[in-house]
């Protein structure tokens, strides 16, 4: 028997939405980061890109568990002495709302080079409105 290889679909991509209102911030991410490496279809290989466009809507209005709107940490460092910037997730909410997801679904991505082209893929806005109708997005089931 020969091994099947699945092809890269390219420009035949599917495009999903997911609405993140009520949606606790994990769990979404788990099943976003699913979709981007393309682990829901039966054709799954770890070394072929075969996964969905995400688009994700109501980013801000996202569910955290618990006392992490004020006790999780945030850190970006500039690379200069001193450069460290701490935000908790309830500031980083109100400066860049897409970024709780950005974050949560890169941090759950494989650290290589295909992981980066993955990420190009998720599209996160904090509101309802997004410029992707044009291409058709279904809606996927978040449990």
């Amino acid at each position: 028997m020969k091994t099947y290889l699945p092809k890269d679909p390219g420009p035949n991509r599917d495009w999903v939405v997911v609405d993140a209102q009520g949606k606790a911030l994990g769990r979404l991410a788990v099943q976003i980061a699913h979709s981007l490496r393309g682990k829901h279809k039966p054709t799954f290989a770890p070394h072929v890109d075969t996964g969905n466009f995400v688009v994700v809507v109501n980013a801000d209005k996202v569910r955290l568990s618990g006392k992490k709107e004020d006790k999780k940490l945030y850190r970006f460092n500039s690379g200069y002495r001193g450069g460290l910037k701490t935000f908790t997730a309830g500031e980083l909410r109100v400066r860049h709302p897409d970024w709780l997801i950005k974050l949560a679904v890169k941090r759950m991505l494989p650290r290589n080079t295909q992981s980066r082209t993955i990420f190009k893929r998720l599209k996160v806005y904090a509101g309802v409105e997004h410029p992707h109708g044009a291409q058709g997005p279904k809606p996927m089931p978040v449990r």
